[in-house]
């Protein structure tokens, strides 16, 4: 029996190889403390993307920012543990918040985390 979320990763992993682009042409000529530093840089972005919670959050900034009160409602979390994330992401400058009056707004404060969620949205949500 097959797996229908591999099914579609080995999908896109063909199409991805078939397109490699200049991302992965440049990979070769990287420097290799280059590529360290690159690869520690990715790794601490998918340590972060790798907790469920935390992911659920930055994708529901993908569409714009949102005050912790909206975030609680489409996450259904308590307001301790939204913000405890928040802050989290906050210090690891994937999140910056701005005040609106009594309200504290938040949005994706890191350019590359949006393509990420967008393409992880991408393999793995429903189609709508």
């Amino acid at each position: 029996m097959t797996d229908p979320v591999l099914t579609p990763l080995a999908e896109i992993a063909r199409q991805d190889h078939a397109n490699q682009g200049p991302a992965v042409q440049n990979m070769a000529d990287m420097d290799p403390a280059e590529m360290d530093r690159a690869a520690d840089a990715a790794a601490d972005v998918l340590k972060v993307l790798a907790n469920p919670a935390r992911l659920r959050l930055l994708c529901a900034l993908v569409p714009g920012e949102q005050s912790v009160g909206e975030l609680e409602e489409k996450l259904g979390a308590s307001q301790s543990y939204v913000s405890g994330q928040l802050a989290r992401m906050r210090t690891e400058g994937l999140v910056s918040c701005s005040r609106d009056g009594r309200t504290i707004r938040y949005q994706l404060a890191d350019p590359r985390v949006r393509p990420i969620l967008e393409r992880l949205y991408e393999v793995f949500c429903p189609r709508v």
